[in-house]
């Protein structure tokens, strides 16, 4: 199995990458093979709505250092999206990933059942973690990119989020989200 983590933190060492950290630790611990991607440390472009994945080819044309990220994803029977919440919503770092997985949908993807042009079967885990203590505020971050992952194929999700994060290393005192992590880890992997 193949795990790939894609770090949408500016902040290396923030709890958003400490929760994915230790999420692919215990992956790696059950026998995935696991990949892991800072999106800050790379340079891309955000979609160009160019069109061209509709029209010309069956993946995103624009040339970059996410390239290789994108073909990672189809690779992968796991992806592992961590996230801090900034202003309300994923930092602008994996919205330019989020926004360049359209080209992961087929031309007549509106009308077209099959709207994907990933492998089925992947599996999501989504780590988001937020400074707000309430969990009333955000909540709607992860249900709101849902249903575009359903467009994917990737009905098999797994939220695993965090309320009390604010300042890097924080998490680690809050150990019931990383416990969190290592039961979605089990749960994927059948142990």
């Amino acid at each position: 199995m193949k795990t790939l983590c894609v770090l949408g933190s500016p902040r290396p060492k923030g709890n958003s990458s400490a929760i994915a950290q230790h999420f692919c630790a215990a992956m790696e611990r059950l026998g995935s093979e696991v990949q892991t991607i800072p999106l800050n440390a790379l340079s891309y472009r955000g979609c160009q709505a160019c069109m061209a994945c509709k029209t010309k080819a069956d993946r995103c044309v624009l040339r970059d250092e996410l390239t290789p990220v994108l073909a990672a994803i189809c690779e992968a029977d796991v992806l592992a999206i961590a996230t801090p919440v900034y202003f309300a919503d994923v930092p602008s770092q994996l919205k330019g990933l989020l926004d360049r997985m359209y080209s992961f949908l087929v031309p007549d993807y509106r009308q077209n059942p099959n709207r994907s042009r990933l492998p089925p079967g992947k599996k999501l885990v989504f780590i988001q973690v937020q400074g707000r203590a309430d969990p009333e505020k955000f909540a709607d971050v992860f249900p709101r990119y849902a249903e575009f992952l359903d467009w994917y194929g990737i009905r098999e999700r797994y939220l695993i989020r965090d309320c009390s994060g604010r300042e890097p290393g924080e998490i680690k005192t809050f150990p019931g989200t990383l416990t969190a992590a290592e039961d979605v880890a089990r749960t994927i992997m059948g142990s």
